[in-house]
């Protein structure tokens, strides 16, 4: 990670920047404005590619189709097999080796698999146009392509080194998610600053620079069992079941309130006999009212806006854990996901910075979303690794993982517009 002092340099230079468009910068807008029909036909070629993320041959399809379009805009690609993480794989450009280094993130799977009756591309209105990947995230594939392409044909793009990572599997990673996840990580690493292109809140007005982070945990209990009549006595204790309502409570006394904190109980199980299903998902409990439960699990959820919020939460969910009751034993197992993407000062002046981009070229200010409504994305992989991160910067629409996602396609020349000339402004820092 570079230090705070690239970033405050970058932010300084681009503020003193901020006024009325130069000639150059409304020569970018006004190519991205020249080639939105353009764009949006490519946009319809390829939410007509099913690429559910089990469908590996048609994410391989998208792929391919992007591929072709980053290598005319002069982008060196490589496409990432994913048998090892079980998906269909990722595909990488990149161009330039200047400085700042731009990691720009989308994805090219949606959750719509073969199957899905919502399978193509329809035009609702002049503006308005249904589709699998429409706004999440196939219109922000395209913004990305064709912001990176205005500044490439207008010979802008040679003061910047820019990567691209459009992963196979964001809307169900493979496993194991350390290699799913390598390919984007280390790009990061090399990066200064990254920009995601989901469509976050699906508003022009705001952007996400925090996202929560989402970890899974199992507890599992072992009481002693008996005749219910003997249930309470000091040699049998309360049962499998009531030690795991202690800890549930305990888990909702203690941790109940904390800002961007939550964790959720899915699944709960107890009785005589316990099984929990290979996926997690599902299970089966038997048991009788006239037999102490011996056995009792719990699977849930927990989303965090940082990593010490996160380690905080575990540790006191252990400690609720450990003061187990008599003649029980207890444990609780964790597995952490998507991590968190903290609001860190470099991520408020790249909103910063944005927010000036999208004034001076008249589309109005730009806030922050609330991180209680931005989910887990790709970008998060990125914390920890750049001084900057945002998200959101994708097309904007709505009905998102629904047979009624659509896209407001006004909203990708605004979005691509801003991007080139944020990119722009920056490379001149």
């Amino acid at each position: 990670m570079r230090t705070l002092l690239f970033t405050l340099t970058i932010a300084a230079a681009f503020s003193a920047a901020g006024a009325e468009p130069d000639a150059k910068e409304r020569e970018l807008a006004a190519w991205v404005g020249a080639h939105e029909d353009e764009a949006l036909a490519l946009l319809e070629r390829s939410v007509n590619i099913n690429s559910g993320t089990l469908n590996l041959e048609g994410v391989r399809e998208v792929g391919a189709l992007f591929r072709a379009e980053f290598d005319k805009a002069g982008f060196t690609t490589r496409w990432i097999d994913g048998a090892p993480f079980g998906r269909a794989g990722h595909l990488v450009a990149g161009r330039g080796v200047g400085r700042p280094h731009v990691l720009l993130i989308g994805h090219l799977d949606t959750v719509f698999e073969p199957d899905s009756p919502f399978q193509k591309f329809e035009r609702v209105d002049a503006h308005t146009a249904r589709g699998p990947g429409t706004s999440d995230m196939k219109g922000g594939n395209i913004i990305a392509l064709y912001a990176l392409r205005a500044l490439a044909e207008l010979g802008r793009l040679d003061d910047l080194r820019v990567t691209v990572v459009l992963t196979g599997d964001e809307e169900d990673t493979g496993e194991p998610q350390e290699l799913a996840r390598a390919a984007l990580i280390e790009a990061a690493e090399a990066a200064d600053i990254a920009i995601g292109l989901e469509n976050a809140d699906d508003n022009l007005k705001t952007a996400v620079i925090a996202r929560r982070g989402a970890s899974s945990w199992r507890i599992e209990v072992e009481a002693q069992t008996a005749h219910s009549s003997q249930i309470f006595r000091d040699d049998i204790g309360s049962g499998a079941n009531f030690e795991l309502a202690r800890i549930l409570a305990g888990f909702h006394e203690a941790l109940r309130g904390e800002q961007y904190l939550t964790f959720n109980p899915g699944l709960v199980l107890g009785g005589t006999q316990v099984e929990l299903d290979a996926g997690g998902t599902a299970g089966r409990a038997a048991g009788k009212t006239n037999v102490i439960a011996p056995r009792a699990m719990a699977t849930g959820d927990l989303r965090t806006i940082s990593i010490e919020q996160r380690e905080h939460a575990k540790t006191r969910m252990r400690e609720i854990v450990n003061a187990h009751g008599p003649h029980t034993t207890t444990d609780i197992s964790f597995q952490d996901g998507y991590p968190p993407l903290a609001p860190t000062p470099g991520n408020h002046k790249l909103l910063q910075m944005l927010d000036q981009v999208s004034r001076d070229l008249g589309h109005g200010g730009v806030t922050p979303v609330d991180p209680a409504r931005a989910g887990a994305a790709d970008i998060s992989f990125t914390a920890g690794h750049v001084d900057m991160a945002i998200d959101g910067l994708g097309m904007k629409g709505g009905g998102n993982h629904t047979p009624e996602e659509f896209a407001d396609l006004r909203t990708f020349t605004i979005q691509a517009q801003r991007l080139a000339v944020l990119l722009y402004r920056l490379s001149r820092q």
